[in-house]
Parts: C-alpha cells; sequence; structure tokens
C-alpha cells in the first residue's frame, strides 16, 4: 500500500442539467460543476500502481498545487465542486509532478532507472480523429492525470513513457536533482502557458505589449514566457499584493491591482492608445478580465483564455470587428513541441520560475497544502518527498 491524497464528492446532476448516456456508462462528467456535490479531500492507503510494458512506474519527488486542485476542494453556494471540466471521483489528484523512474516496462525504450522525468498531464490516445488531425489536448477518449486517472499526490505513479519527458537538459545545468525536480515539477503548469501564447495564441512579434490578468502560477509563467520571447511592455493585474511582487520578480514592467486602478485605462495610456497585441486571461475570471480586455485590444489584437470558469462572459462584438481582433480557446499543453520547449527555456537559464515556489508541504500534509493555496497569495505550493 501506499499514501495518497483522494478527492471525493457525491454524484448528483444539478437540476436542468442532462446527464449524457457517455457520462452514465464512463462516469466521466464533461462538466464537474453540473455533477460533483460535497467533495471531500481524504489522505488514504490505495493500491500501488502496476504499469504494463509500455509505462513507467515513477517515485513522486515533487508535486505542484494547481488552480483545478483548489477547485475540486472548494465548493458554490449550493455544494458543486468549483472545477468545470472533466472529472471521475473518487480519484488520486495531482498532475504538476517530477520524480524518479523507478521500473521500466518491458517495451518502453529511451529511459532507464534512475532518470528524472516530468510527464504530460493530458493522457491523449493518439487514435482518435482530433490525435490524428495533431491536436492531442482534445483527443476523444482523453485521460487526465489527477482528474480521471490515479495522480501524483502519492508515493508512486505509472504512467505511459510516450507522455514522460527526461529532466537530463535542466539537471546538467542546476546544481543538483533537489533544483531540478523542483523545475521539473514546474514544467507542466509552465507548457500550458506557453500552449495558450505561442500555438494557440500564435505569439506577437518582439517589441509588443502583453498584458497578463492573473499572477497566480500560469500568470507568472506567462509573464516569464513573454519576457524570454521579447515582449516590449508587460502589463500584470493581480488582486493579491504577494502575488504583484511575484510579477515585477518574474519580469512584468507594470503590476497593478485591478479592483484600483481601470485596468484598460493603465495599458491605453502607457501605450499612447495603440492598446496591446495579447492579453493572457490566466485569473479565471472572463466576466471581470474581458471586457476590459475587449477596451485595450490593439488592431490585431488577441485575447487568449487559460484561466477556466463555469462563467459566461459578456462580449462586444464590434470591438473585434474594428480591431480585427481575435479571442482564441485555449487548453492543455500536449504536442506542438511544447514540454521539449519548455524544458530547453528553462535549461536555457531564460526562464527560471524556481523562485515562485513560496511554500512546500510533505505529502503526509498535501491536504493542507491545498488548503493554504486555496488563499491565493503563493505563488506556488509544491508537495515533495
Amino acid at each position: 500500500m501506499m499514501k495518497a491524497l483522494v478527492v471525493d464528492a457525491k454524484w448528483e446532476p444539478k437540476p436542468g442539467y442532462k446527464v449524457s448516456p457517455w457520462e452514465n456508462e464512463t462516469k466521466k462528467v464533461v462538466c464537474g460543476n453540473a455533477i460533483w456535490k460535497d467533495p471531500a479531500l481524504l489522505l488514504k492507503e490505495v493500491d500501488p500502481p502496476k504499469i504494463g510494458d509500455k509505462d513507467l512506474l515513477i517515485r513522486v519527488r515533487r508535486c505542484g498545487v494547481c488552480g483545478s486542485d483548489i477547485h475540486f476542494w472548494e465548493r458554490d453556494d449550493q455544494g458543486y465542486m468549483l472545477y468545470p471540466g472533466l472529472t471521475r471521483f473518487p480519484c488520486t489528484i495531482g498532475h504538476e509532478f517530477a520524480g524518479v523512474v523507478e521500473k521500466v516496462g518491458s517495451g518502453v525504450g529511451g529511459f532507464d532507472v534512475g532518470d528524472l522525468v516530468t510527464s504530460e498531464e493530458m493522457i491523449w490516445c493518439g487514435e482518435c480523429t482530433p490525435c490524428r488531425d495533431g491536436y492531442p489536448n482534445h483527443c476523444e477518449n482523453l485521460e487526465e492525470i489527477g482528474f480521471t486517472i490515479p495522480g501524483a499526490f502519492a508515493e508512486y505513479i505509472g504512467v505511459g513513457s510516450r507522455y514522460c519527458w527526461k529532466l537530463n537538459p535542466i539537471l546538467e545545468v542546476v546544481e543538483g536533482e533537489d533544483e531540478a525536480l523542483d523545475c521539473g515539477a514546474l514544467v507542466e503548469p509552465t507548457s500550458v502557458a506557453y500552449n495558450g501564447i505561442f500555438v494557440r495564441g500564435g505569439g506577437f512579434m518582439p517589441g509588443e505589449d502583453v498584458a497578463i490578468y492573473g499572477a497566480g502560477p500560469i500568470g507568472l509563467a506567462a509573464i516569464a514566457l513573454c519576457g524570454a520571447a521579447g515582449a516590449g511592455q508587460i502589463f500584470a493585474f493581480e488582486v493579491k499584493p504577494e502575488r504583484r511582487e511575484l510579477a515585477k520578480r518574474m519580469g512584468a514592467n507594470w503590476v497593478y491591482d485591478p479592483t484600483e486602478v481601470k485596468p484598460s485605462s493603465e495599458v491605453l495610456a502607457r501605450t499612447d492608445g495603440r492598446g496591446v497585441a495579447l492579453s493572457v486571461e490566466a485569473a479565471g475570471a472572463p466576466q471581470l478580465t474581458v471586457p476590459e480586455m475587449e477596451k485595450s485590444l490593439a488592431i490585431n489584437g488577441k485575447i487568449v483564455q487559460i484561466g477556466r470558469a463555469a462563467q459566461r462572459v459578456p462580449m462586444y462584438l464590434e470591438s473585434f470587428q474594428v480591431r480585427r481582433a481575435q479571442l482564441l480557446g485555449a487548453q492543455g499543453h500536449s504536442g506542438h513541441g511544447t514540454f521539449h520547449h519548455v524544458i530547453s527555456l528553462m535549461a536555457s537559464g531564460r526562464v527560471d520560475l524556481r523562485q515562485i515556489i513560496t511554500s512546500r508541504f510533505p505529502l503526509d500534509r498535501a491536504a493542507e497544502a491545498i488548503e493554504k493555496a486555496s488563499k491565493r497569495v503563493d505563488g506556488k505550493v509544491m508537495v515533495y518527498a
């Protein structure tokens, strides 16, 4: 047996939500907020993973707390979990992890016992039409580590080798395994930001201005990536003073509390009325942020939605027409060279997110780590072993 942090909840569809035949059959829910009620976090003894021929058994050494993990635990006024996406419970949670390979499946090449690795969270099938078309983040048979299949707030995890990435390039340039593992556990959230900015958003020209709404871990990664890519002015909007300080440390030029200023006015004033080429929604509050982004779109500007929220958003489409603008949805981090590129950026020293780790907890206190992260004053809360 091994220790693991498990989320469980009641299957109780909200009034008016029509459960699909697929959801009934698989017990996987497309919109977690619509079905899972009274979620609970439980540190339990569970069976260790059994691996197949194409899998790696990984001893987890680091696992970061994600906003999704917080949303599993938080509830709306009816008692339903806040997370709006794909879920199946009970499930060991945690997906931003790094560890050491303990066992290699008989059909695996390229990995050895003792390798330091991280992993994608999106377990794409590779066979459905979206996967074959090159869109693994939109796999029709998607499983997600820590959402629908066992995750990494545990002593061990089993993962298909094709989803795993060695941390060797990082290990070669940092001081020891502990620092490499810290970086490795930050690859997944940084890759989510990378996918939004560069894969879905198409990036920006060096020297163009950008705005990041929300300076949690994804927003902080977005600031670092935009700086590495040559952004001109980087604006950051964040309500928590502790995170505003982290935004400055990661390279934001202008950092504001959006409850004290009007974001669009600040952006327009400091860009001579041009607006920004790219706005990133990493706050998970699009009903508040998108209207401000809309008012500060540059000609040909783009808004990328990365934050998750079960919210509808007021938008004035005329703004998008006259500004030749776009709004793009971004999900996941797989494909398009994303993990490889993020690891390379970390190894180069151009992106170093270790300084956003502000709290650490052992696995025995993983539930406490999620509660601490729910205060939204930390950068990254890390569970370690």
